[in-house]
């Protein structure tokens, strides 16, 4: 045999080797959602490139999966599914909304005991825990005598205090109360305890942020990977304002208190009268009557439009027209706007925290410091004016964000979780 032939064949098994048996709990697992659902969809299509994935999933995806597989059949050759009903007792939710966390973990179990069966069948090499993401609902796949990777994982940081005022009454009691639930949650759920010392070494935070939380409440390391992919519509240029056109912003998002749109409407307002703008305001919910009150009481209705909800191919077009995207959310991980943005090479703006200080860098936008509600008015006011003053500025921003866009593939997320089964497994094997 030829010393090529045989360098071809140490490759092959080499591959042969790497290729793993993963069993993966994703509940929201949709190919037709975003969200959760988009976000188990989406890492379970990655990981499933590199190796054969078994996935148990909330039943109620079932008819979208299956729908999905009969029009591709390619794209789910190395996955199996499996599905498990969730009871859902919607008027306990109504009145009490983290009511939904009970029946969820009474699904964790019922997918652990499937899992339990499956693993005596498959022999399994690691298990996944995926979907949903919050930290407090960890599952039990941990339980099984093999290794185990948990991520992408969120929720554990707080809503910063000093923003609270901006969000209403009701904004400030739900997002006050859910601060401290979070915090004794952090201290003294033992699941999550258990969870992140059995997956030690195979952690993923979806942000920077949510690692300095593992680490200062569990102290495990853990590696960052960023929730979301890119959308399917990637743009291979971007808009040019044109010599008095007026500055066209876009926003978008559900209607609710931790979207903070009024730091927005504010931050226009502050700008001077001969300021030339137009915004997209994009989505609806229950405040939207309310905001659009304060837009006429700051006197700046008129350079409002109230889009609504649009269909995916309008609301893409209109942010791609756009010249800044403005993102004011003061609760996320990393927002599936903000990619979207990116990826249609519009500028964005953002509060320096959540996943957007690590998406957003000074080739692609700009990053607000989040120190009070009146400071930020005023850095968002002067951030707007200063881009809508310095086209050339501004058109560089657009060219990084096509480029930064690439950096979130789902094929470098495959890679990157690649390179931890490789590392638990090794760990696993060396114990």
């Amino acid at each position: 045999m030829n010393k090529r032939l045989l360098e071809t064949t140490d490759k092959i098994e080499e591959v042969q080797v790497q290729k793993r048996k993963i069993l993966i709990a994703a509940y929201a697992c949709n190919p037709y959602s975003g969200s959760e659902q988009g976000v188990g969809w989406g890492w379970v299509s990655a990981i499933a490139e590199k190796h054969d994935v078994w996935v148990i999933a909330g039943a109620l995806y079932r008819n979208d999966i299956e729908k999905e597989i009969s029009k591709n059949a390619d794209c789910c050759k190395n996955i199996r599914f499996y599905y498990v009903p969730r009871i859902r007792w919607l008027w306990l939710e109504k009145v009490w909304p983290p009511a939904y966390l009970w029946t969820y973990r009474i699904w964790q179990k019922e997918a652990y005991k499937l899992s339990v069966k499956l693993n005596e069948e498959i022999d399994f090499d690691i298990a996944h825990q995926l979907t949903y993401v919050g930290f407090r609902v960890p599952g039990y796949l941990w339980k099984l005598d093999i290794p185990f990777v948990w991520g992408p994982i969120g929720g554990l940081e707080n809503t910063p205090w000093k923003f609270l005022t901006v969000m209403g009454l009701r904004g400030f009691i739900y997002y006050a109360g859910r601060n401290i639930i979070n915090s004794l949650h952090k201290r003294y759920l033992s699941g999550p305890k258990m969870a992140f010392k059995k997956a030690h070494g195979g952690i993923i935070a979806a942000t920077q942020g949510i690692r300095r939380e593992i680490l200062r409440w569990y102290g495990e390391e853990s590696d960052v990977i960023c929730e979301i992919g890119p959308p399917p519509e990637v743009a291979d240029s971007y808009s040019l304002r044109e010599p008095g056109e007026s500055l066209k912003l876009s926003w978008s998002g559900l209607h609710l208190p931790g979207k903070a749109l009024p730091l927005l409407l504010r931050a226009v307002a502050a700008l001077p009268d001969n300021f030339d703008w137009q915004s997209d305001i994009l989505g609806r919910g229950p405040l939207t009557k309310k905001w659009q009150k304060l837009a006429i009481k700051l006197g700046i209705d008129n350079r409002c439009n109230w889009a609504g909800w649009l269909s995916r191919d309008r609301a893409i077009s209109i942010v791609h027209n756009s010249h800044i995207f403005v993102i004011t959310s003061l609760k996320d991980l990393t927002s599936t706007v903000l990619l979207e943005a990116l990826s249609q090479g519009v500028p964005v703006i953002c509060p320096d925290h959540c996943g957007f200080s690590n998406v957003v860098t000074g080739d692609c936008g700009v990053k607000i410091p989040i120190e009070s509600p009146n400071q930020f008015v005023s850095d968002l006011s002067i951030a707007i004016k200063n881009l809508a003053e310095n086209e050339k500025e501004r058109q560089r921003l657009a060219k990084g964000a096509l480029q930064r866009i690439k950096d979130f593939s789902w094929e470098k997320k495959a890679e990157l979780v690649d390179a931890i089964y490789r590392r638990i497994t090794a760990s696993h094997r060396v114990n």
